[in-house]
């Protein structure tokens, strides 16, 4: 029964991932060489995920070597075809904008006497005219306005139209440099004109065109207040407190009942400090190399897994979306490197007479520590108790955290990261779609309460997006896409328990 339930799951998969690639040539054709790369891209994505799963429903089993080199290979591969994508598609712009100027040239003849300078001073006083029809609801003075306007030029970004936008101003036109390059540029103009009085946003439009908006330093984050500095104190000792409780859970006693074993419960407490303390340094660390300032952790304190995390904000602005990239990923990766070392080496210091027994069907309930388990353990899973060392449950544990942490919604480290290299349409979607799929979860899975703890944490503290980076135009380079994708790979490897039929062929459980 199970194995044909999988095997049509299996079939479902593949007719919709084969749906979905066909279509996306079918788009992608008329765009030439670069839609065929974006398209090979895709492929390249899927492929692994289809190949996995593939193999595990038919019964054939890849070791952890295989895994390793399917995912590194695709990586690479997936890094090579974003290279030639990222060539390809800046010959097509060098053209469109070659084809731009002639137009231009051809439309408007432009006397030899005429300097660039003059051509930026008519368009300031085009600007002007705009200002004259707006100023009324514009908050940004007028003479702070004209000298805003004045940054623009026909190599950077030819402002045509003035919106008014909260406490400062939209600015429509056309993008003419690379924007890294023009934000760069831009702002030091601004920097220059204005000091730090107003910060300058390069980003995409309803539209999806770029605009610019200058908005009064004054919206910058702010510091975090008194309250939450103390209220970030009482979570981080309800959190130390969670976590005693927890190990005294996974030894069997409950600690407030048998508050003189606290001593027992300490190994298994700094090793869960270990894991989430990692996660929040590394943050901090790479958040110090870009100057971005955050705030201080709030802890969510969990009884069944000590800790769903921590809730960190940005109190400075983020540059751009590598950086926000960089930041977010951080600490998943080291919390997570982390927990795997933990997970194997617990796993290969497990012998008959470790500290704790577990029922063989534990290690069902996630893909990715089954598969490991049944590398290292062999055919000790198919007894029906296993005896594990306490490492291998703090690493689980650690993973276990660092991957509901990775779930693509809101301002949770995945919500970032697919907002860094996605965008913010993507993000929104993805946090849309990551709670529906939750709510499912905790309505068909009642007994498992840490679900539905997470999606109220989630709607409550973390569905918002992050706040918009001063360049959100420029994406973050194809390595940083390929590692996040993997580490959202990883997150979902955690997270999805194996198949009762899977597992039985795997020899776990019986």
């Amino acid at each position: 029964m199970f194995m044909t339930s999988e095997n049509t799951a299996t079939i479902i998969i593949f007719l919709i991932a084969s749906g979905i690639l066909g279509l996306g040539f079918y788009r992608a054709k008329p765009y030439g060489k670069v839609g065929i790369l974006a398209w090979l891209q895709s492929l390249i994505l899927m492929l692994p995920w289809l190949f996995l799963f593939g193999s595990f429903a038919l019964g054939i089993y890849l070791n952890l070597v295989s895994v390793v080199f399917l995912l590194v290979g695709s990586s690479g591969l997936y890094i090579f075809i974003g290279n030639r994508l990222r060539a390809a598609g800046q010959d097509v712009a060098l053209r469109e904008k070659i084809a731009e100027r002639l137009k231009a040239n051809q439309e408007v003849s432009t006397p030899e006497n005429i300097s660039p300078e003059d051509i930026t001073s008519t368009q300031g006083a085009a600007s002007a005219e705009g200002i004259q029809e707006v100023k009324a609801v514009l908050p940004i003075p007028d003479a702070d306005l004209k000298s805003i306007q004045g940054i623009f030029g026909i190599d950077t970004f030819f402002a045509t139209e003035t919106i008014a936008y909260q406490e400062g101003a939209i600015f429509k036109g056309n993008l003419r440099g690379e924007p890294a390059a023009t934000h760069e540029r831009l702002s030091a103009s601004l920097q220059e004109r204005m000091g730090d009085r107003y910060r300058l946003f390069l980003v995409e439009s309803p539209e999806g065109k770029p605009v610019v908006v200058v908005l009064p330093s004054t919206n910058d984050p702010q510091p975090s207040t008194i309250p939450q500095k103390i209220l970030a104190v009482v979570l981080f000792l309800a959190t130390i407190a969670s976590s005693l409780e927890t190990a005294g859970l996974f030894l069997g006693f409950d600690l407030s009942s048998n508050v003189e074993r606290i001593k027992e419960t300490l190994p298994i407490t700094i090793g869960i400090w270990v894991v989430l303390a990692s996660h929040e340094i590394a943050h901090r660390v790479i958040a110090k190399r870009h100057n971005i300032r955050l705030s201080l952790p709030f802890f969510l304190p969990s009884w069944q897994i000590a800790s769903f995390g921590a809730i960190t904000r940005f109190e400075s602005l983020i540059p751009n979306r590598s950086v926000l990239f960089d930041i977010a990923c951080s600490g998943p990766a080291i919390g997570g490197i982390i927990s795997f070392l933990m997970l194997i080496i617990g796993l290969l210091l497990s012998h008959p007479g470790s500290l704790f027994q577990l029922p063989a069907q534990f290690f069902q309930g996630s893909i990715l520590v089954g598969t490991l388990a049944k590398v290292i353990l062999g055919s000790a899973l198919q007894n029906t108790i296993v005896d594990i060392h306490p490492l291998a449950i703090i690493g689980w544990l650690g993973l276990v955290v660092t991957a509901l942490n990775l779930m693509p919604a809101g301002q949770l480290d995945g919500g970032r990261i697919v907002q860094a290299i996605y965008g913010r349409k993507t993000a929104q979607r993805a946090t849309i779609a990551t709670l529906i799929i939750l709510g499912i979860v905790s309505i068909v899975n009642p007994g498992n309460p840490i679900i539905f703890y997470w999606v109220i944490a989630i709607l409550f503290l973390q569905r918002g997006l992050e706040r918009p980076s001063l360049n959100e135009i420029t994406e973050p380079d194809d390595a940083r896409a390929a590692l996040g994708l993997l580490a959202l790979f990883l997150m979902i490897a955690t997270l999805i328990p194996l198949a009762p039929g899977l597992a039985g062929r795997l020899g776990i459980g019986g």
